[in-house]
């Protein structure tokens, strides 16, 4: 076949040069089933005919939902093997959000995972002008439903064949066709401040930049990965799918979310893509199991953190580490460092990145001491995923490193980041205008970072360009730093910084329930609910005491002053975050205007009203009346210093 530049063809060229090598692996029932790269191209063609036989062809769309499953792959590269494009959702997500997806990008085939998802898909019918076939890949539960858009995967794939059978040649004749210009995949948006945009990917966008990334990271076709990030996430898309196809190395597919982490243990991945609140959940595990731990093994953690904190410290500033230190970090390595590793499945890796959203220092740096090679890289789903990543010997936590072979960085007088590269999206879907005001005239993305380009050629990100502000006084205030550094507290699992214009800066705070929940069950407090935990005074001084930690690592001005633990969780139900857990700023801003107010008002407490979205839909009100705390400082505000002189009255219920 002629040089392949589409991902369907970087398959077949696969199955051809290295038909016997493992290309996938799935943990069905407890055992590791592997598919070799003939089979996998195989269950390709089979679903493609299958999709051409009930009418599927060049521009349609399909899409998959659920947790990764290698029939969730096939399904995407059957659709982009006959002309068609993908379009990934979030499994997690809820029936309006579907609803918008699903109906705005066309979708006229859906390929579920499972019942609870084919029941999603089945509710939505009515709302889905363009569905006319849903395929299951599961089918316990299903075998009694008889709506007649509903097909087995089996049952499509074995259409397929006598479709097959009668046109020969059929899916390698349009696989051949394509070209690396054709669009192939639809990501959308992660909605930070609107209603998700379709992002519309070809086949070079993804491959150019992961031929640029496989060439600067020296990724091999023996490495390992493991896929269990969320399909419609681009970063999933591009090392799971491009990646993978362009390298030909073996993907793996744990059994379930519950069961990852001893999926990785057993795996033992070469490389591993995690967001930062993968991270942030890992290091709260580690901190709580420390502290849950005799006083011998705690004061032996404590020891060798110290030590490897201390010579990582010195390697990242060029020094050469001591032989005293080198000498404790062997032990280290033995008693702590190794084994932690290895409860976290990545004893083997020798790459590991954290990407989408940025992942605060003090955890970067716990990590990178302990002996796990976490990089940094940066990019957008605009962009396919990626755009930059830091050398192995310039490794940062206050960059994102140096921007890959052929791709280009300027800063903006407004000190907004834009990126040139073949990366580039076609465009958003649909939105004209939108795409239009997204790329310059010359091929620049317009990022919506603000950001600078350090002495060494590094990209450094400050905040999202409309979030970074200023106090009243002038003080600089990027709220994203400021957040980064509470959620190092185990005990806090989101905040929301404010400040800009403002006289000082506060904070909402969200407690992480089970880390709390610990706590209160060794200090013997009784609770009931996450809203009850929430409300206790002493858990509010508990976070109190986090924030005076985090103060001690902030410039003055930027310390937070007053913050308040709010009684619900940040879900993305409700719309204050995204899938991919980036806070949405805004929504939060205005629909806890109240606190916000309270905050500046000088007010001890606040009665809040949230509105919870519950998994079908159905909204309720959840009203509470929440103390606000003042953490202590030498020169409190105005405000706060005449509130403590004449407390203000409580309003009357």
């Amino acid at each position: 076949m002629t040089t392949a530049v589409t991902l369907p063809q970087l398959l077949r060229r696969n199955a051809e040069t290295m038909p016997d090598r493992p290309a996938l692996r799935e943990k069905d029932l407890g055992i590791w089933q592997p598919y070799s790269w003939s089979r996998y191209w195989e269950e390709v063609r089979d679903l493609a005919l299958g999709l051409a036989a009930a009418g599927f062809g060049a521009g349609d769309k399909l899409s998959v939902i659920g947790e990764n499953r290698p029939r969730l792959y096939f399904a995407q590269l059957a659709a982009m093997s006959l002309g068609g494009i993908a379009v990934p959702v979030y499994q997690d997500a809820i029936a309006t959000e579907l609803a918008y997806v699903l109906d705005h990008a066309e979708i006229s085939v859906v390929v579920a995972e499972n019942q609870e998802q084919v029941d999603k898909i089945l509710a939505l019918k009515e709302r889905l002008p363009h569905l006319r076939l849903v395929v299951y890949d599961d089918p316990r539960g299903l075998l009694t439903y008889a709506d007649p858009i509903l097909k087995s995967f089996e049952g499509v794939q074995g259409a397929g064949r006598e479709f097959g059978a009668a046109h020969p040649g059929y899916v390698e004749t349009a696989v051949e066709a394509a070209g690396a210009d054709d669009l192939c995949l639809f990501s959308y948006t992660s909605g930070t401040t609107s209603r998700p945009k379709g992002v519309m990917l070809a086949h070079a966008n993804l491959l150019i930049p992961a031929e640029a990334f496989a060439a600067s990271e020296g990724i091999k076709g023996s490495d390992e990965h493991v896929a269990y990030l969320p399909m419609a996430w681009v970063g999933n898309s591009l090392f799971s799918l491009a990646l993978h196809l362009r390298i030909g190395f073996t993907c793996n597919f744990p059994e379930k979310p519950e069961t990852l982490r001893r999926d990785l243990r057993e795996i033992g991945p070469t490389m591993a893509l995690a967001p930062p609140r993968l991270w942030e959940n890992a290091l709260t595990e580690i901190m709580v199991r420390a502290a849950d731990a005799t006083r011998l093994k705690r004061g032996v953690f404590d020891f060798f953190r110290v030590v490897a904190e201390r010579a990582q410290a010195r390697l990242a500033e060029g020094r050469p580490v001591p032989f005293g230190t080198r000498l404790l970090r062997a032990l280290g390595e033995v008693f702590l460092y190794g084994p932690v590793r290895d409860q976290l499945g990545l004893r083997r890796a020798r790459i590991v990145y954290t990407g989408g959203a940025p992942l605060g220092a003090d955890t970067f740096r716990f990590f990178r001491a302990i002996g796990i090679n976490l990089k940094q890289v940066y990019g957008a789903t605009e962009l396919s995923g990626l755009c930059s990543v830091q050398p192995d010997r310039e490794v940062d936590p206050d960059t994102v490193g140096l921007m890959l072979q052929g791709m280009e960085v300027r800063i903006e007088d407004t000190g907004e980041v834009l990126v040139r590269s073949a990366g580039v999206f076609k465009g958003y879907y649909k939105q004209p205008d939108a795409s239009a005001e997204a790329v310059t005239e010359d091929g620049w993305l317009r990022t919506g970072d603000a950001g600078f380009v350090d002495r060494r050629g590094h990209l450094v990100i400050v905040d999202r360009a409309r979030d970074v502000g200023k106090l009243s006084d002038g003080s600089a205030l990027a709220p994203q730093f400021v957040e980064n550094k509470l959620k190092f507290s185990p005990y806090i699992g989101e905040a929301v910084v404010f400040g800009d214009a403002r006289p000082f800066v506060a904070a909402i705070i969200a407690i992480d329930a089970a880390t709390v929940g610990n706590w209160a069950e060794r200090h013997n407090l009784p609770y009931t609910s996450f809203q009850d935990l929430s409300a206790r005074p002493e858990v509010r001084e508990l976070v109190g005491d986090e924030i005076r930690k985090c103060n001690n690592g902030l410039p003055p001005a930027t310390r937070i002053r007053r913050f308040l633990v709010l009684n619900k969780e940040f879900d993305a139900d409700d719309d204050e975050i995204t899938r991919t857990r980036k806070i949405r700023r805004r929504f939060v801003a205005e629909k806890y205007a109240v606190i916000v107010d309270a905050f500046y008002d000088g007010a001890p407490d606040v009665e809040v009203s949230a509105e919870i979205t519950y998994e079908d839909g159905r909204k309720a009100a959840l009203r509470s009346r929440l103390s606000i705390g003042d953490v202590d400082d030498p020169t409190p505000p105005t405000a706060v210093r005449a509130r403590r002189a004449a407390p203000a009255p409580v309003a009357a219920e």
